[in-house]
């Protein structure tokens, strides 16, 4: 979705997922997509909320320098699970592996949302998931279907992974990749026109 010339300020979505591009389509909100390409290595001992945080005040920087004048909403997301981070699985064995040890466990979803533009501003969000206990089975179908590699933590609450969540703490729109909530009152702050803001 494009914003025209006289609606300002414009919005940039400084993320390639579609994940977080559906969730703002979905309330009607005008903006358009512009990924950063940034290094998202974490630190040596970087906690978890101070690497999403880092990388998305690095996103919203990176792409806010190339549109001047607008405002750039970026966000990056991890699960983590005791002291570990979980990052995205590069193949099915990995899916397997990543999957079983969150069977039967709790783990955390940080995300890090950060808008860039005439201020900055950002914020973090953490939803406690629980997982069923998972059979050998399960875990091996849930790999094959090949959903789960674009994914931190390697499933998709919002797809076929949902089965394997026995319950969610928190906000959901988080473990997809973007608090919506917290998002939209963000945006609200900036001054960002919200799809319901002339029918009040």
């Amino acid at each position: 979705m494009h914003t025209h010339a006289d609606q300002t300020p414009q919005l940039v979505l400084a993320s390639s997922s579609p994940r977080r591009k559906d969730l703002l389509s979905q309330l009607g909100l005008p903006f358009i997509v512009s990924a950063a390409d940034i290094d998202e290595t974490p630190h040596p001992g970087e906690p978890a909320v101070d690497y999403v945080t880092r990388l998305a005040r690095e996103k919203a920087r990176t792409v806010a320098s190339r549109h001047p004048g607008a405002w750039v909403l970026a966000a990056d997301t991890t699960v983590v699970l005791g002291l570990e981070l979980l990052g995205k699985p590069q193949d099915a064995a990995e899916t397997r592996a990543m999957v079983g040890r969150l069977s039967g466990r709790t783990h955390e979803v940080h995300t890090g949302v950060a808008l860039a533009g005439r201020y900055e501003e950002s914020f973090i969000v953490r939803t406690r998931v629980t997982f069923r206990s998972l059979s050998a089975a399960e875990i091996a179908w849930y790999a094959s279907t090949g959903e789960s590699l674009d994914k931190a933590g390697g499933y998709a609450l919002q797809g076929k992974g949902a089965f394997m969540v026995a319950s969610v703490e928190g906000s959901p729109t988080n473990v997809i990749g973007l608090p919506l909530c917290e998002t939209l009152a963000l945006l609200e702050r900036a001054g960002v026109p919200l799809p319901w803001k002339d029918l009040s």
